[in-house]
């Protein structure tokens, strides 16, 4: 027996050196970061064939108005040459524009374009579906715990630097 548990249920280090929740929960999260890859791919490809797996998710943020491009770098904790590439085939696609930042003219706001809100919609209406019927056996306080839970993790991360 590898686990033991506390009363609480929880799982704790058996002297070995090992601390199993953090053990499951780092298995957890590869399992969950391979599938979320396939699934961004997948919506990437939805928006546009060829598109990059973080393209999606780059438009998704792209939808509660401009942002610069290094704040979408920042924000993803990615390179901004990585984020500039991405920009650039999104406006290609006619995806995204740029219009002169208001607060500071030498600098420039990433915006979706119609058509990119368009097709962000699209995905995003063929997802939620996805999502509710795998989850329909779920109660709605589990998957609002989820989506919480989460948000928490994933503002652990939150404004990382730029690379």
């Amino acid at each position: 027996m590898h686990k033991a548990e506390t009363p609480g249920g929880e799982q704790e280090n058996e002297g070995n050196g090992v601390d199993h929740v953090f053990l499951d929960l780092e298995r957890e999260l590869a399992v969950f970061y391979r599938r979320a890859r396939g699934i961004a791919a997948d919506m990437a490809r939805q928006v546009g064939p060829g598109l990059e797996p973080g393209a999606y998710a780059m438009l998704a943020q792209l939808e509660g108005g401009g942002r610069r491009a290094t704040e979408l770098a920042c924000y993803f904790n990615i390179g901004k040459a990585t984020v500039s590439r991405q920009l650039h085939t999104l406006e290609e696609l006619g995806l995204v524009d740029r219009e002169p930042d208001p607060a500071d003219g030498r600098a420039a706001l990433v915006r979706l374009t119609e058509e990119g809100r368009r097709r962000v919609l699209k995905v995003r209406e063929a997802r939620h579906a996805e999502y509710v019927h795998r989850l329909a056996e779920w109660d709605r306080g589990e998957v609002a715990e989820l989506a919480r839970l989460l948000g928490r993790f994933n503002e652990l991360n939150a404004g990382g630097r730029v690379r």
